[in-house]
């Protein structure tokens, strides 16, 4: 169960600084919703995180998804804002597995792989681990 507010260093932002949010509410049929204690109105900066279930037997599968976006300042339309969004989607197969174990790993790699460097075991929230800086720069 996630807490009511995430302020105990849950989130944290590129500089590595704490960001702290407090649950908002519902998020579609199966979610919640938490929005940056700081916001401002015209400003949203929100956390999602949803579950969805399909399937019966061991054609069952939960997609999971967790979701973070925020409303910026325009940097070349001073008039409009842009909306900037990240999210990890987890499709598990829960019909057919018995144990979490290889769900784990495969959220570890790619953790290690978004926030790494390779053989450094450091944990780069700047955008520079291999991962993150492919996506961020659209790199191949």
């Amino acid at each position: 169960m996630l807490p009511t507010t995430l302020n105990t260093n849950e989130v944290k932002n590129a500089a590595g600084t704490e960001v702290e949010f407090q649950r908002r509410g519902v998020w579609g049929e199966d979610g919640i919703e938490f929005s940056a204690i700081a916001e401002v109105p015209n400003r949203e900066h929100r956390i999602r995180v949803g579950h969805r279930e399909n399937g019966t037997g061991i054609m069952r599968v939960r997609e999971s998804v967790i979701q973070v976006f925020k409303i910026v300042d325009g940097t070349i339309d001073l008039s409009k804002t842009a909306k900037i969004m990240a999210q990890l989607k987890l499709t598990i197969p829960i019909g057919n597995i018995s144990d979490y174990s290889e769900v784990k790993n495969v959220v570890a790699e790619l953790g290690s792989f978004t926030y790494s460097l390779g053989a450094t075991t450091t944990i780069l929230f700047d955008g520079t681990g291999n991962g993150a800086a492919a996506v961020i720069n659209g790199l191949l």
